[in-house]
C-alpha cells in the first residue's frame, strides 16, 4: 500500500487539476490531504472527491506531513507500506504508483524520490531544475517537490519530519542519507512553475542557489524571511 499524503493550504487554485491528475493514475494507494486552516476553497475541492480523506493540522508542513503519518499509524497495521509526500502543485508521472508498488516486496528499497521539472519551456526554470537534479545526484538530499518516498518504519526510525519551519525536507533527508542512500527515479514530476514565476524566475533561481550553497558548505539554516508564502 501507498499512503500519499499532501499537505495544503489555500490552495484552491492547484488543487482541482493536481488531484484529479493524481486520481488517473493505477494501482494500490491512498490519499490524505492534511489542511493546516485554509479560508480558501481548499477544502470543499477536497470534500467532493470521495476517494480522499481529508485530516487538519497545525500548519507547517512538518506539523502536516507528520500529521498524514499518525493518521497512517492508527490506521494500517503494516510499517512495510510506503508513505509518499506529495505537494499540491506537483504532478507524479505516468505509473508512478504502479511502479512503487512493484518494488513494495524488495526490502532493499527504502527511500527516494523522483527528478524534478517545472512546467513551461521557460530555459531559465529548466536551469533552477537542472541544479536542483544535479545538486540531488550528488547528495541524494530529496527536496519535498521531489515526491519523497519511504518506508513506514523507516520513517518512524528517524523520528519523522523535524518541527521547524521551513527546510524540514532537508532535515530528514540528512538523516535519511545516513541510513541508506536514496533512489532518484526518472522520468521526472513536475511542478506548476506558477509561484516561481510569481516572485521572479531570477530570484527564484538565486534562491535555489543559496539553498544549494547552504547544503553543500553545512551553513546554518536561512531564515524564514527568505522563503515567500505566495498562493
Amino acid at each position: 500500500m501507498i499512503w500519499v499524503i499532501i499537505p495544503t493550504y489555500n490552495e484552491e487554485k492547484a488543487h482541482p487539476v493536481t488531484l484529479a491528475q493524481l486520481l488517473t493514475q493505477g494501482g494500490n494507494y491512498q490519499v490524505l490531504v492534511v489542511d493546516g486552516g485554509s479560508f480558501d476553497g481548499t477544502c470543499e475541492v477536497v470534500k467532493a472527491e470521495p476517494r480522499i480523506t481529508l485530516l487538519n493540522a497545525p500548519k507547517g508542513r512538518a506539523s502536516q506531513m507528520n500529521a498524514g503519518t499518525d493518521y497512517v499509524k492508527e490506521t494500517s497495521h503494516t510499517t512495510d507500506d510506503w508513505l509518499l509526500f506529495l505537494h499540491s502543485d506537483t504532478f507524479l508521472p505516468k505509473g508512478a504508483m504502479q511502479r512503487l508498488n512493484d518494488m513494495e516486496p524488495n526490502s532493499s528499497r527504502q527511500a527516494g524520490g523522483f527528478l524534478h521539472r517545472f512546467s513551461g519551456n521557460d530555459w531559465r526554470l529548466r536551469l533552477v531544475s537542472w541544479l536542483n537534479n544535479y545538486r540531488c545526484r550528488r547528495t541524494r538530499i530529496i527536496y519535498g517537490d521531489q515526491a519523497l518516498f519511504v518506508r513506514r518504519a523507516l520513517f518512524e526510525r528517524l523520528g519523522g519530519f523535524p518541527e521547524q519551519p521551513i527546510l524540514e525536507d532537508v532535515a530528514f533527508c540528512k538523516k535519511l542519507v545516513g541510513q541508506v542512500t536514496p533512489l532518484l527515479l526518472a522520468p521526472p514530476v513536475q511542478t506548476d512553475s506558477r509561484k516561481c514565476i510569481q516572485m521572479g524566475i531570477w530570484r527564484s533561481l538565486i534562491r535555489v542557489l543559496f539553498i544549494i550553497l547552504s547544503i553543500e558548505f553545512r551553513l546554518p539554516i536561512l531564515p524564514r524571511a527568505f522563503f515567500q508564502d505566495i498562493r
